[in-house]
Formats: structure tokens, C-alpha cells, sequence
């Protein structure tokens, strides 16, 4: 298995505008995706308008600064990582 010790953290603070951009950064660099997780508040009625995804990503040459950037020019959108070694 190739090093999946990195997990980035992406806070959207406006999913209805945002997720489709979103989205097609994380499909961009989808082969580095091992698990995606995402989080928000949701209600049988209404969901709230925020969101959290969780990704652990694996491979030998991570484009991980690449991504953060991409995704960090998204309006309203917010990237952290960390390497876990």
C-alpha cells in the first residue's frame, strides 16, 4: 500500500454555491482519494448550508499543496492537512 499518512480537512462555508467547484477539484486529483467523509448538518426538513469533507489521501507523490490551492480559491472554502508519521 502506498503512503496514506496525509488527512486534509475542507470546510465549505456556503455548500450550495461552492460544492459543485469543490467537487471537481476532489475529482481532479480523485486517484490520490482513499476516503472521503463528508459531515453537515442535516434535518428531515432542511440541511444547514455549511459542510465538512474529510479525506485521507494516499500515493507516493501527493500533489497535496496543489490541491490546498486549488481548492483554497473557492470562495468560502477553507483546506488544512496534517501528516500522519
Amino acid at each position: 500500500m502506498s503512503n496514506c499518512a496525509t488527512i486534509m480537512a475542507i470546510i465549505q462555508g456556503n455548500r450550495l454555491e461552492t460544492a459543485v467547484k469543490v467537487q471537481d477539484v476532489l475529482t481532479k486529483y480523485g486517484c490520490y482519494i482513499r476516503v472521503r467523509l463528508g459531515l453537515h448538518d442535516a434535518a428531515v426538513n432542511a440541511c444547514t448550508n455549511s459542510g465538512i469533507i474529510l479525506l485521507q489521501l494516499c500515493g507516493e507523490d501527493v500533489p497535496v499543496n496543489q490541491m490546498e490551492q486549488e481548492l483554497k480559491q473557492i470562495p468560502e472554502v477553507k483546506v488544512k492537512y496534517m501528516l500522519l508519521d
